[in-house]
């Protein structure tokens, strides 16, 4: 019988990594931020009018947005709070402090189909007594139709 040598009889040390278990944490944390991504966005659902309009130029500076929700209270996405209504004087007020910072900073109005225009022209009045160089309005494209 022939006897081995201890060194044959040891393992040698590998020198490849086994990438397979990471791939699949990899596929289960893409599928988790997948699922929770459209949880995350908070925001006011609001029924946008659709109109034909030219596209707004991407602005160098983020915009300030004030939503009108179909009761006709405002949200301003500034600040805190921002999933609670804001009253005359909060809007105006957060929308102050804001352009204290960034003076340049546009001012856009997004607001529901059904909303009473007097609002809407209310929430451009309180931007533009703040100081607001620029309110525009926001309104989702018409869906395509064949004449």
């Amino acid at each position: 019988m022939l006897k081995r040598s201890r060194r044959h009889g040891r393992r040698r040390p590998m020198s490849d990594i086994n990438v397979v278990p990471y791939i699949d944490v990899m596929l289960v944390l893409l599928v988790i931020f997948m699922v929770t991504a459209p949880l995350i966005t908070q925001g006011v659902k609001v029924n946008l009018p659709q109109a034909r309009a030219g596209g707004i130029p991407s602005p160098t500076v983020a915009s300030v947005i004030i939503t009108v929700d179909r009761m006709g209270d405002f949200y301003l996405d500034a600040g805190q709070d921002k999933h609670l209504p804001a009253s005359d004087k909060t809007l105006y007020e957060r929308i102050r402090t804001v352009l204290a910072y960034k003076p340049e900073t546009p001012v856009l109005v997004r607001a529901d189909n059904e909303v009473d225009y007097g609002r809407v022209v209310r929430a451009m009045v309180v931007a533009q007594a703040a100081g607001a160089p620029n309110v525009g309005l926001i309104t989702a494209p018409p869906a395509h139709r064949e004449p």
